[in-house]
C-alpha cells in the first residue's frame, strides 16, 4: 500500500512540475514577443520632424493673385506632408493644426514656434510657406536656411533639389538667410520651403489644387526623408 500510495504521490508531483512548466514556457513566449514588438517599434522609429505651418488664424499671410490665402495653402500642405511622413514611421510634431495663431502678437506667434521647436529638438523643421514678387512672371519653389548652419544648408540643398524635380525649368537653388527669426532663434536645422509664387497666376492656381499640394507634399517628404537617411 506504501509503495502504492508513494507511487500516486510521484505521479502528482510530475504533473504538477510539467503544468508549471508549461506556464512558464507560456509566459516566456509572451515575454519574448513583448520584446519583439518593443524592438520593431524601437527600429521604426526613424526621428522626429517639426512641421510648421506658417501664418494661421487672423495672420492670413501672402493673399494670392486669386485671393488664395497662404495659411490655409501651408496648413493643407503641411498635413499631407504629416501623413506620407508617419507611414514611413517618421515621427512628427506641428505648431498648429488648425486654423489659429499661436499667441496675441505676431512676435509671440514666432517665440511660440520656436519654443515648439526648441524643445522638441527634432531631426530637422520644415517650416511652410508662399512667397509673392512684384514680377508676376517669378514662381518656383525656394527653399532657405540660416546662413551659419551647417546641417540648415544640407537639407534645405536636399529639399531644394526634391522641389526643383516638380518643374525642371524653373530650377533654383537653396538660399541663405541670416535674418528670418525662424531660422535665427531655432537651436535645431530649419529649412523654410517657399513652396511656390502666389503672384504668378499659374502657381497660384495650382498652390490651390489638391493634386498639386499632393505633389509639392510628396516632394518636401522625400526630401526630409533623405536628409535624416
Amino acid at each position: 500500500m506504501r509503495g502504492k500510495a508513494g507511487t500516486v504521490v510521484l505521479i502528482i508531483v510530475l504533473l504538477v512540475m510539467i503544468i508549471a512548466c508549461q506556464s512558464l514556457s507560456k509566459e516566456l513566449q509572451e515575454h519574448i514577443a513583448q520584446n519583439r514588438e518593443a524592438s520593431a517599434a524601437v527600429s521604426n522609429d526613424r526621428g522626429t520632424v517639426v512641421l510648421d505651418p506658417g501664418h494661421g488664424g487672423i495672420d492670413a499671410g501672402k493673399i494670392g493673385i486669386n485671393n488664395a490665402e497662404e495659411k490655409e495653402i501651408n496648413l493643407n500642405i503641411a498635413l499631407k506632408i504629416k501623413k506620407l511622413l508617419e507611414d514611413n514611421k517618421i515621427s512628427v510634431i506641428m505648431t498648429r493644426t488648425a486654423d489659429e495663431r499661436l499667441a496675441d502678437t505676431h512676435k509671440g506667434d514666432l517665440e511660440e514656434r520656436v519654443r515648439i521647436m526648441n524643445e522638441e529638438q527634432p531631426s530637422i523643421v520644415v517650416s511652410i510657406h508662399q512667397n509673392s514678387y512684384q514680377s508676376p512672371e517669378v514662381k518656383g519653389p525656394q527653399v532657405f536656411y540660416y546662413t551659419n548652419s551647417v546641417e540648415g544648408r544640407k537639407a534645405a540643398k536636399i529639399l531644394q533639389s526634391a522641389l526643383n524635380e516638380i518643374n525642371t525649368s524653373h530650377s533654383r537653388e537653396a538660399k541663405e538667410n541670416a535674418s528670418y527669426y525662424i531660422l535665427k532663434r531655432a537651436e535645431v536645422p530649419v529649412v523654410i520651403a517657399e513652396c511656390g509664387f502666389l503672384s504668378n497666376a499659374e502657381e497660384a492656381a495650382k498652390l490651390v489644387s489638391d493634386e498639386y499640394q499632393d505633389i509639392l507634399a510628396g516632394a518636401i517628404a522625400a526630401g526630409v526623408e533623405e536628409y535624416m537617411d
